[in-house]
């Protein structure tokens, strides 16, 4: 479907009318009559807009809780390095992100002087790892262990992420999580919004957010 809000990043997309595309409300609508016609025809609705048969490698790993989410989408591979090649690729090595330029010319420029054709990288804190992980689950899993993570990354989930926590309760009134006492949990209807769920747990979403609110306040005075 077409977000509406990134019509002007895509020139094909720009002609298009956003008062022509449907409503919040239709979309959800339509995505959940695709969800039900695919898994009555034998598909796993493996995460978002992904689906797979449940024989199929990314329905195991699913079940498992195995499954992984990368710049590609879904893959049973666990935590791997990606190489990009070609413009605007984006690669993953260790801790770190890269996207490559997204001009040709510039590519071409940059290999020509044995120089990688990306721009600056970015190198993951502990509070990005942590977060990644957070993300992870919610999208391949609809499911965030507390005890799991505060294992892995030595945290107290409640204190950590109070704040996340506080923010999440209007989602849990709408009916898309439930919080239990040692985890959070995806309702059938959250599914179909996970990332809107997951957005709450993106610090440099609400960063940008906090910085324009902050922006306007100062123009108003």
């Amino acid at each position: 479907m077409i977000a509406s809000s990134r019509l002007h990043l895509f020139k094909p997309q720009r002609p298009i009318s956003e008062s022509d595309l449907p409503s919040p409300g239709i979309k959800l609508a339509l995505l959940d009559l695709a969800i039900g016609k695919l898994t009555g025809a034998g598909y796993v609705h493996i995460g978002m807009d992904h689906f797979a048969k449940s024989h199929d490698e990314l329905a195991v790993a699913q079940r498992e809780g195995k499954l992984q989410r990368n710049f590609q989408g879904y893959s049973t591979d666990t935590d791997c390095d990606l190489l990009s090649f070609g413009i605007s690729a984006i690669g993953k090595v260790g801790a770190t992100y890269s996207q490559n330029v997204r001009i040709l010319d510039d590519y071409y420029d940059r290999l020509d002087a044995d120089a990688l054709p990306c721009f600056p990288g970015w190198q993951l804190s502990a509070d990005d790892l942590l977060r990644r992980d957070v993300i992870q689950a919610l999208m391949c899993q609809f499911t965030v262990p507390f005890e799991r993570l505060e294992a892995v990354h030595a945290i107290v989930f409640h204190e950590y992420f109070a704040t996340e926590l506080e923010a999440l309760k209007r989602l849990v009134d709408d009916g898309l999580i439930e919080i239990a006492s040692d985890a959070i949990i995806m309702t059938r209807r959250g599914r179909l919004l996970v990332r809107t769920v997951a957005m709450v747990f993106d610090y440099y979403l609400r960063e940008q957010r906090e910085q324009r609110e902050q922006a306007l306040y100062s123009r108003v005075i």
